[in-house]
């Protein structure tokens, strides 16, 4: 009979590898489009980014992550344990920072012309490269401390108190500083997650708005730019829907598992809904944008 470790770890690598496989074709898909096709816009900066580091949270979890449910655990020592959960958790807040920063960027786009947002409008996609430098700098500083407390399982000592993560495992009796500081570099996420709400918000506001304004007129003034606009903002809307629901249950469980010592099944779970916005988030893109769809006709033909 197969186990539920069998049952989740086949799960994990389905998702991996069909998250893996879409957003590596979609990072190449602009690569080539850089080469040979059209002049990239300012978003698919972000957006290939953004690829890029989702292909790094699934691979850095979830492979090690899958070996674990199918019973290999002691295949990583004190250095491998740590660089796996180090790539993990830089790729993730890059993740959050680029999703967040998507989001600002619609929604300064979608704003009126006319409103003071015009002028930054301009300077934005002077901004991307700086941005994604400081963010990679920002993230690859800020979580060194997993280098404090987290081992691997090979060469094992008594230690009563820590957090089991199946193939590593957390020393959990760490200083009052360590967790002052911990807490502290988490104030980015919930940040960024605050700032993902409000645009959200904001671009339901103006879509709203422009629905109204659309229905008045008979829809004499939805022109083609206009048109492109609101289906790049309802992409952007999905994707941070997504990005916000699926990181809102995956810290609560990751509370739970923290406050309680976790069983393995509960730890795959925790792993499967933290890669589900990588896995899922290429085809959304591929779907919805009309590039994208448009490029890969042209290479059918060709």
């Amino acid at each position: 009979m197969i186990s539920n470790d069998m049952v989740l770890g086949l799960l994990l690598l389905f998702q991996i590898g069909f998250g893996a496989l879409g957003n590596s074709f979609l990072l190449g898909l602009y690569i080539i489009t850089f080469f040979l096709g059209p002049r990239l816009r300012t978003i698919d900066l972000l957006l290939s980014h953004l690829a890029f580091v989702n292909d790094l949270v699934l691979l850095s979890k979830g492979i090690p992550q899958t070996m674990a449910a199918f019973g290999f655990n002691n295949f990583l020592d004190d250095v491998g344990c740590k660089f796996v959960f180090y790539l993990h958790r830089v790729a993730r807040g890059l993740s959050l920072g680029t999703t967040c920063f998507l989001s600002g960027f619609q929604a300064i786009t979608l704003s009126p012309r006319s409103s003071r947002w015009a002028e930054l409008r301009a300077r934005i996609p002077k901004c991307i490269i700086s941005f994604c430098f400081l963010c990679w700098a920002f993230h690859l500083l800020t979580n060194c401390f997993i280098f404090l407390y987290f081992k691997g399982q090979i060469g094992i000592v008594n230690i009563t108190e820590r957090h089991d993560f199946i193939y590593c495992f957390a020393i959990s009796d760490i200083s009052f500083t360590i967790t002052l500081y911990i807490f502290i570099i988490s104030l980015p996420d919930v940040l960024c997650v605050g700032i993902m709400v409000g645009t959200s918000g904001y671009m339901v506001f103006v879509l709203y708005r422009h629905h109204q304004r659309v229905q008045y007129i008979h829809g004499n003034d939805l022109t083609p730019g206009s048109s492109r606009e609101i289906r790049a903002t309802q992409t952007i809307l999905l994707l941070v829907s997504m990005f916000v629901s699926f990181y809102s249950l995956n810290s609560i469980l990751a509370l739970y598992m923290h406050l309680r010592k976790p069983t393995s099944w509960l730890v795959h779970i925790s792993v499967f809904l933290a890669a589900c916005f990588p896995a899922c988030s290429p085809f959304i893109l591929i779907v919805s944008d009309s590039q994208v769809l448009s490029t890969l006709w042209l290479c059918g033909i060709e």
